[in-house]
């Protein structure tokens, strides 16, 4: 859209236009009226003309009756050359009953003779344009018979004449008439169109800068535009209102949104302080719990009460879980908080030494594991090693009831980016399920089929975002799961 500027140029402007339009109308009416008064003026005398021939054609008719009954042809021509006192009349001819000329009159000698026209039967007299000429004929009577016809030839110059005088009369009228509307309509365009161009201008003005505090100079009149005028500052006056009101809600909106993320951000702070520090106090205890246990462990449990015995047995299990959950939440503690040191990374390498860790720990098992070589990313090494002991260690773990386990890491190339993938053929998920798959805590499988603690896929998208990368997951319950990471 152009610029409002562009737009109220004096050629589109609509100060230009009133006048232009006035200006149209004016000369459109004067002119109209002008070449009404035109035409009709040259017809009244062009039949004023006609009227006047037609009477001396029948006063030289009434003149020349005895000369057509003598056959008195000089009477007759000296009858015509009284028409010489008219000098518009360039020629003139009495016709014989017969149609033979019987007198002739010619205004000078190089007057064309006159071409005539038959008079209709029923009709006395008749007329008949001839280029700038004029005929007109007239019947002579006498006792109501016919016993000649005179025809009389003018020029209609002084017609020309007249039109000519009319036209630079009415020239002369229309400019000054024209000169009259266009002051009468800078009168109108002070009245109309300024109050409106000065809205316009206005207008651009808070449109260009946003300041709703101005105002349109009021208007006394109490027509259309003074409406338009107060209507107008009444819609900057609430729009003033509205920014101002928009505004303090905004910068509480704001204020507030501090407030609550420096809140977060401290509660978050001092849970992960409190998260890390109950973790890591709770590690002395436990470890001497476990010490206990396998020192407990290592004489005969014979010589132990039966009941006794049966809880050592059940309390190693239960150390190793409470250990596993430390361990998983001191590695939240850290995918958030500790420092990312970026160095590049042979993830090949690093998924075959868990893989070696976990056959050291279950050598019982028999797993066809396949690890893709040259895999590489550049990315914090110690927070990298918890991702791939994740997510191994859930291929690991829940594909041990499936009868030929498999498990694989590899890579490939989508939109160009590098994306890292472990699948598995274990027991899979319900893909409807997916929503609770990253939250801490939350498990997909019973503890008695598969046991867990349920961060550790929480933990693994904590250090994944914190890369700048994405992870999704794709599974049917029964046909294992894959797990996909990028690593920007």
């Amino acid at each position: 859209m152009k610029p409002l500027s562009n737009m109220l140029t004096p050629q589109r402007s609509i100060s230009g236009k009133l006048v232009r339009m006035n200006l149209v109308v004016a000369a459109i009416a004067l002119g109209f009226a002008c070449s009404s008064f035109l035409v009709y003026d040259a017809y009244s005398f062009r039949q004023h003309l006609i009227h006047s021939l037609a009477t001396e054609s029948q006063i030289i008719g009434s003149n020349s009756v005895s000369a057509l009954t003598f056959d008195d042809a000089e009477s007759a021509r000296t009858t015509l050359g009284a028409l010489r006192s008219s000098p518009g009349i360039v020629s003139a001819l009495i016709v014989a009953p017969d149609g033979r000329p019987f007198a002739t009159y010619l205004r000078d000698n190089d007057s064309p003779e006159i071409v005539t026209s038959p008079i209709e039967e029923n009709q006395e007299t008749g007329d008949w344009a001839r280029g700038d000429h004029l005929l007109v004929g007239s019947r002579i009577l006498l006792q109501g018979k016919s016993v000649g016809t005179v025809y009389i030839e003018a020029d209609t110059l002084e017609i020309s004449q007249r039109i000519r005088r009319y036209v630079l009369i009415a020239a002369i009228i229309l400019v000054f008439c024209l000169l009259i509307a266009l002051l009468l309509t800078s009168s109108a365009r002070r009245v109309i169109a300024e109050p409106i161009a000065g809205l316009a201008a206005l207008a651009q003005s808070v449109t260009r800068d946003q300041d709703f505090s101005v105002r349109a100079r009021p208007s006394s009149e109490q027509d259309e535009v003074g409406v338009l005028v107060r209507s107008f500052n009444e819609m900057l006056g609430q729009i003033q209102l509205r920014d101002r009101a928009l505004v303090e809600s905004r910068d509480a909106l704001e204020q507030r949104v501090l407030e609550r993320t420096a809140e977060l951000q401290a509660a978050n702070k001092e849970l992960e302080a409190f998260s890390y520090s109950v973790a890591h106090d709770l590690r002395g205890p436990l470890d001497l719990i476990g010490n206990t246990v396998f020192l407990i462990g290592q004489h005969r449990t014979e010589k132990l009460d039966p009941q006794v015995g049966e809880m050592v047995s059940l309390l190693a299990p239960a150390t190793e879980r409470m250990a596993r959950l430390i361990d998983d939440l001191l590695n939240l503690s850290r995918s958030k908080s500790a420092a990312l040191h970026r160095e590049p990374l042979d993830l090949s390498r690093m998924a075959a030494e868990i893989v070696d860790e976990f056959r050291a720990a279950d050598p019982e098992r028999t797993v066809a594991v396949t690890i893709a070589r040259g895999l590489r990313a550049i990315a914090d090494k110690g927070l990298m090693r918890v991702v791939l002991a994740n997510l191994l260690g859930n291929a690991w773990k829940y594909s041990a009831k499936t009868e030929t386990a498999e498990i694989e890491f590899g890579a490939r190339r989508e939109k160009g980016e590098t994306v890292f993938f472990v699948c598995d053929n274990g027991a899979g998920f319900d893909p409807e399920l997916q929503d609770r798959l990253f939250q801490p805590f939350q498990r997909l499988h019973a503890q008695s089929d598969f046991t867990g603690t349920g961060i550790g896929l929480a933990t693994v998208q904590r250090i994944v975002n914190r890369h700048n990368g994405r992870i999704w997951a794709e599974s049917e319950v029964g046909k294992g799961a894959t797990f996909f990471f990028t690593i920007p």
